[in-house]
């Protein structure tokens, strides 16, 4: 396994070089594409022991964007995420596991809805860096698969053709640039 203990350290995600993304296939035949514009999130990195390291994320569910806005206000509705009853969805690791000299897998815990679930993330480590300003960055890409009806969000309507409207898996991406605190 590669050497990482230079990584060690408190890092905050930098929301203008990160993507909290999504897709889900709607009416069959095509995917839909989104991404959450504001959240919060910070990693205690163990370089040396990975398995001590830790992952916490507050995503403000208001700020989903499809890039539509008539879908993205059926999306705050109760149909969907209802963000004025919930208005966080949060992400908390349970355990981290380098598995590959590049490839992390983060388990934790996904609330949605009021609704905790357990997930599993395998996340690219895509290297490290310093910028030009001096701060020492980190990038990592992964994804992984939920079914939204287990964490409460049902809403749903039948096609004539067969099939429905929206896909029970959302597809989680995440696209991560870290900041190390000074």
């Amino acid at each position: 396994m590669s050497d990482l203990s230079e990584l060690t350290g408190t890092y905050t995600l930098d929301p203008t070089h990160t993507r909290i993304g999504f897709s889900a296939r709607h009416a069959m035949v095509t995917k839909v594409r989104g991404a959450f514009n504001e959240f919060t999130g910070t990693a205690q990195v163990n370089g040396s022991d990975p398995s001590v390291s830790s992952v916490e994320v507050t995503i403000s569910t208001a700020s989903i964007d499809t890039r539509n806005e008539q879908r993205d206000g059926h999306l705050r509705t109760n149909d969907f995420l209802e963000v004025e009853k919930f208005p966080e969805i949060t992400f908390r690791s349970t355990s981290v596991e380098q598995v590959k000299d590049d490839v992390f897998r983060v388990v934790g815990d996904l609330t949605i809805k009021g609704v905790t679930k357990p997930i599993t993330i395998d996340f690219d480590y895509e290297g490290a860096a310093k910028d030009p300003f001096g701060n020492h960055r980190i990038g990592f890409e992964g994804s992984t698969s939920i079914n939204r009806s287990d964490f409460g969000v049902t809403f749903n309507a039948p096609l004539e053709t067969g099939g429905v409207l929206v896909s029970e898996k959302i597809n989680l991406e995440f696209e991560i640039s870290a900041v190390k605190n000074a």
